[in-house]
């Protein structure tokens, strides 16, 4: 999901799979859900949303709903490794059919290129991923679900909102209340945008007067293009490209908070795939390594970084520009690792951590999650180690560490 959604990862069944209404409330609010539904009402109600649209709305609403809870507290066992990400969504099916959706819509596209600056391929990349093509948008009453996470304390406040504005859209007519599906988290329609999301970015594309992202397909795609642009999409550049690395590679030089000019990446010894020159011009990239030093290079620009608005993973925003380039003839990934990586489970994300922790490396509370602060720690230790400082948390990696 964007930040516009609350975040897209891949859910499985959590350990608490028979999870009752009686055992959420041993960790819902103290006050009832009948009294907090009420005055959830009452709110919407002083935000000018109509009497018709709060009845219609929370009709069939009588209590939270066990199984969004269990998928908000669910995590993975294991943490997805790049491989096998990019295998599971770049089938040859897809890139045929973005290629065949190009063609059916190009007259739509060529009006919202002219318009918003986006290129028809990242979009029909955007449409893919998010809901492959409009055929999975969530099977979730995006009411139910959102009063469920707004009554439970955990991110109350974030949800009530999204919430409040979701009526909004239906008391608007954007919407019927029993056509309002999404994702368990509230994130909705072809595009997965959150209310405010939709409310801050979507479009009317088809000029009916209303915004249907769940069955207008020049709704879904005007709206993708409209964020695109307001969040800094560059009409004129591409998302970015594989490269080599020279032999020599200072791995400190990763990362999006490392930017260089393609002048400078080329004086460095990074070349294009096929081992050509990068060429001079002065557009900033950085160089990132999903899979590692091991895996491919790529020297990525500015709507590589607009698309981490949209989805914060870097194995998105790669897969994102990787299929767009796709449906236009490009080549396959290159340096995919030549092995089939362990991946780490969540509970070894946890051991790493606390194993750096340890070592006087500080990467905060062990969490299982592989973020800035825990990639920042193992590039210390491999620095300390003389090893290949791409911050990549390998299970060979872990394996070292559990020697010291």
């Amino acid at each position: 999901m964007t930040f516009t959604k609350t975040w897209r990862c891949l859910f499985n069944t959590a350990s608490f799979c028979l999870l009752t209404f009686s055992s959420f409330s041993t960790f819902a609010q103290e006050q009832s859900f009948a009294e907090w539904l009420a005055e959830l009402k009452d709110e919407a109600l002083g935000q000018g949303v109509s009497e018709a649209t709060i009845s219609a709305a929370f009709a069939l609403v009588e209590e939270p709903i066990p199984r969004v809870l269990e998928l908000d507290r669910s995590q993975p066992e294991f943490v997805q490794t790049f491989t096998d990400y990019m295998r599971n969504r770049l089938s040859d099916a897809r890139i045929k059919r973005g290629q065949s959706l190009l063609v059916e819509y190009q007259d739509l596209f060529q009006r919202i290129t002219d318009e918003y600056g986006v290129q028809p391929h990242y979009l029909v990349s955007f449409w893919a991923l998010e809901s492959n093509f409009g055929d999975f948008t969530g099977g979730f009453s995006v009411i139910n679900a959102l009063t469920t996470l707004a009554y439970d304390p955990r991110r109350s406040d974030m949800f009530r909102r999204e919430l409040l504005t979701a009526l909004r859209i239906i008391d608007e007519g954007h919407i019927p209340v029993d056509q309002m599906s999404g994702s368990w988290a509230g994130a909705m329609g072809q595009c997965q945008f959150m209310p405010s999301t939709f409310y801050s970015y979507a479009k009317d594309g088809d000029g009916d007067g209303r915004i249907d992202i769940w069955n207008s397909v020049p709704d879904v795609m005007t709206s993708a293009a409209n964020y695109l642009s307001q969040n800094g999409w560059n009409a004129g550049e591409r998302w970015g490209r594989e490269v080599t690395l020279p032999a020599n590679y200072d791995y400190t030089l990763t990362g999006t908070g490392v930017r260089k000019t393609v002048t400078e990446w080329n004086s460095l010894g990074v070349t294009r795939v096929d081992g050509s020159p990068l060429g001079n011009a002065e557009m900033q990239g950085s160089i990132v390594l999903p899979a590692g030093s091991r895996g491919p290079a790529f020297l990525v620009y500015q709507n590589y970084r607009t698309t981490m608005v949209w989805n914060r993973s870097t194995f998105y925003a790669i897969s994102v520009g990787h299929l767009a380039d796709r449906f236009v003839g490009g080549e396959p990934i290159k340096h995919m690792p030549s092995y089939e990586e362990r991946p780490l489970s969540r509970s070894e994300v946890i051991e790493l951590q606390e194993i750096l922790n340890a070592q006087g490396i500080s990467v905060g509370n062990p969490d299982g999650i592989m973020g800035s602060r825990t990639r920042a720690g193992v590039r210390e230790y491999q620095l300390q180690a003389g090893l290949p400082t791409d911050g990549y948390a390998s299970f060979d990696l872990l394996e070292s560490l559990r020697t010291l």
